[in-house]
């Protein structure tokens, strides 16, 4: 093994033909990770079919390159890439198979981590929140890397009907239909988190009803630059 993650002397070779554009995505979008998280404990993946990007373990994010970049199978079999992949794997492949996304973010953000220490889930405290769901819901504690994580995610998420899970005593995950919606969509749930915990230090945060969220809802579908009606 050598001190970058990578092991020239065992699996799979780097195949840069299997899920070239999934791959370099990860690459694109893998130094954003350091913005949102410490060290080198963030990961995100992208999907492609049955196939899965995802960073690999351990090694700074903008430190590798397509060839590097691990692709799994929705059972977790590495099938390609020099790098071993992130230890997160079960979690990614476990929304995937549930909820088949085509992104994931994974983050131990410092205002969402906050939540995740203090056993919150994220109201609807600003409206914003509709590009993820009416809630951020909180996903029980589970050890990282584990299959029992990715059901907890998994069963929290699909209760709140939520497209991202603050987990309990860890981080957060974010899914999107591309990387860079999952991305922004941290982001925009790091945010809220801040908001959220700043405002409760002062007092108790204004929650949005359903009825406001719908409205929410019904608006976010017109938001942003439409197509031109033919």
């Amino acid at each position: 093994m050598t001190r970058d993650g990578s092991d020239p002397g065992a699996g799979p070779e780097a195949n840069p033909d299997l899920l070239r554009e999934a791959r370099a995505a990860v690459v694109e979008h893998a130094p954003a990770l350091a913005e949102l998280t410490p060290g080198r404990t963030g990961n995100l993946s992208v999907r492609d079919g049955d196939r899965v990007a995802v960073t690999p373990t351990g090694v700074p994010y903008d430190s590798f390159h397509a060839g590097d970049v691990p692709v799994v199978s929705l059972d977790g079999e590495r099938l390609a890439g020099r790098m071993a992949p992130s230890s997160e794997v079960p979690m990614h492949t476990g929304i995937y198979q549930h909820d088949r996304p085509g992104a994931i973010v994974h983050t131990h953000s410092p205002w969402a981590t906050t939540m995740a220490t203090l056993g919150r889930k994220l109201p609807p405290v600003h409206y914003m929140i509709a590009a993820v769901g009416r809630e951020v819901p909180l996903a029980d504690y589970a050890p990282y890397g584990t299959e029992e994580l990715a059901a907890n995610v998994v069963a929290a998420m699909a209760e709140a009907g939520s497209d991202a899970a603050i987990l309990a005593n860890h981080g957060l995950v974010v899914t999107g239909p591309d990387v860079e919606t999952a991305v922004e969509n941290t982001r925009h749930v790091e945010d809220i988190c801040r908001l959220y915990l700043r405002a409760s230090a002062v007092g108790e945060p204004h929650v949005l009803s359903d009825e406001q969220m719908a409205t929410v809802e019904e608006r976010f579908e017109s938001y942003g630059q439409q197509p031109d009606a033919e």
